[in-house]
């Protein structure tokens, strides 16, 4: 890390020493990391760090997720870890080292506040202060693929409703206690019925324990185009995963720079803060890369942490400095503004550390204690009754020019006597009974299965089944049950069935 040199204030004393897990990570990561340290370690002299090895030298030792179990231990017994951008090698089973150590230590809720810094960094929404919360541990995120024939591939998305339940919460709390007005919740539960339909209904059931505070909730596609045109209708977003961070990279574009834009991964126990945008491998060792990402982030740390004297310091210096025209090249822009290298940025910083803006809104963060656990995340629920009411059985078949009614016929003799073919799809198409010609077929159906006289289905006529439609040339490649809660479908309807 490299080494910044500045004239440092006498600043006020220091909260007890308290040492944090630190991994620099790629590219520009340890660049921007050795800035960010100096101006931490300038406003708050009782920071200790502990430096853990994250990213693509753990990847060349060995580990697939990007860091061994001693960094684990560090960040567990230190309760947090700054951490740089990782490059992640594409192909040989690696593992997005952000995803493991989100999931490994339970960081549900991704916090990314997108802040607009008019006039002093170019934006076409000068008011913009949004915050996007993101669900950080279900979704399509739980990585789990499969190839099922030579031409289909499937990703599961798996949404849960205590899952959903600590998120949304989370945002409303956060929301509550950040003086902040109004929460959007942003699905495609439109087509998505039952997992993105669970996370808006939840959102609605938990909305209406705060009653202090304005709800909405808007389709993810149109809502990512008015973040995009009119982000200042926004106030805090909450998403499921993907597209909270889909969305949450085009707030901080629209606000002025993804380089700028921080965020904090937080859970019960521990903590990740980093910043949003990747290793830029291009500019490495340069010295123009931009710090404030990840100083911003480091900001959010210090809060959290209950240092919230250091973090006025840091944020109100780097507020001034970006007021005093001092900005790297990407902040700076094409225009004639001059622009500074990483160093110098933070040098810039530190020299101003006690000072305030005196144009933007200088921030002040109350004393707190360190994060606690928030109320409980979930609400106790009576199970429902289940009860099993058939089977869609997918199957890889490939011959009579994919013909659906020659492997419907099939089909339906081998489904007797315990189950009755409902129909089959292709791509979610229904293809049989009465499909229509114009339908693109592969080699991947989905059969759907009804237990023929109700009541009577079991997990050995499934067996069953599977052994008939072996023995007549069929490959059966996945199976999934079909249940009823409280006698509501707990599977998607096709149109016709």
């Amino acid at each position: 890390m490299s080494a910044v040199h500045a004239h440092v204030p006498t600043l006020a004393p220091a909260p007890a020493p308290r040492t944090i897990a630190v991994a620099a990570g790629d590219g520009i990561g340890p660049e921007i990391m050795g800035a960010t340290l100096a101006v931490l370690s300038a406003a708050d002299p009782g920071l200790r760090f502990e430096p853990v090895t994250v990213g693509l030298e753990a990847y060349r030792n060995g580990a697939l997720s990007g860091f061994g179990p001693e960094v684990m231990a560090a960040i567990t017994r230190h309760g947090a870890l700054l951490k740089g951008p990782i490059t992640t090698p594409q192909g040989g089973g690696y593992k997005s080292v952000n995803v493991s150590l989100r999931k490994s230590l339970g960081l549900y809720a991704n916090l990314r506040p997108c802040v607009a810094y008019h006039p002093f960094i170019a934006t076409r929404h000068p008011a913009m202060d949004v915050v996007i919360v993101r669900e950080n541990e279900e979704d399509t995120y739980a990585g789990i693929e499969h190839r099922q024939s030579d031409e289909v591939y499937q990703c599961l998305k798996l949404i849960t409703r205590p899952g959903c339940e600590r998120i949304v919460r989370y945002a409303f709390e956060y929301a509550r206690s950040h003086g902040r007005r109004k929460l959007t919740c942003m699905t495609k539960d439109n087509i998505m019925k039952l997992t993105d339909g669970l996370f808006h209904r939840v959102f609605d059931e938990i909305a209406a324990e705060y009653p202090d505070l304005a709800a909405e909730h808007m389709i993810i596609d149109i809502g990512t185009a008015k973040m995009a045109v009119d982000p200042e209708r926004f106030d805090v977003v909450v998403a499921p995963n993907l597209y909270g961070d889909i969305l949450s990279d085009v707030a901080a574009e629209v606000a002025g720079s993804i380089g700028i834009a921080p965020s904090s991964n937080i859970g019960r126990d521990c903590a990740m803060f980093e910043a949003v945008h990747g290793s830029a491998p291009d500019i490495a060792g340069r010295d123009l890369a931009n710090p404030s990402g990840l100083l911003l982030s480091a900001v959010m740390m210090l809060v959290h942490l209950g240092r919230t004297q250091a973090a006025t310091l840091v944020h109100n210096a780097w507020l001034r400095t970006i007021e005093d025209g001092v900005l790297t090249a990407d902040m700076a822009g094409s225009g004639a503004r001059p622009a500074v290298g990483t160093r110098a940025f933070a040098a810039a910083v530190i020299d101003r550390l006690g000072q305030a803006p005196r144009k933007l809104a200088a921030v002040d963060y109350p004393a707190q204690p360190a994060h606690a656990p928030l109320p409980a995340p979930t609400t106790p629920r009576t199970p429902a009754a289940k009860a099993l009411v058939g089977v869609d059985v997918f199957v890889n078949w490939d011959r009579d020019q994919r013909n659906p009614d020659v492997l419907g016929r099939h089909l339906e003799a081998m489904g007797a006597p315990e189950w009755r073919l409902s129909l089959v799809t292709n791509r979610g198409v229904k293809v049989y009974p009465h499909g229509q010609a114009q339908t693109l077929c592969t080699d991947h159906w989905r059969c759907r299965f009804l237990a023929a006289t109700p009541g009577s289905a079991s997990p050995q006529a499934i067996a069953a089944l599977l052994l008939r439609l072996h023995a007549g040339g069929l490959d059966a490649v996945k199976t999934e049950n079909l249940y009823t809660f409280d006698g509501q479908p707990g599977y998607s309807q096709a149109q016709g069935e």
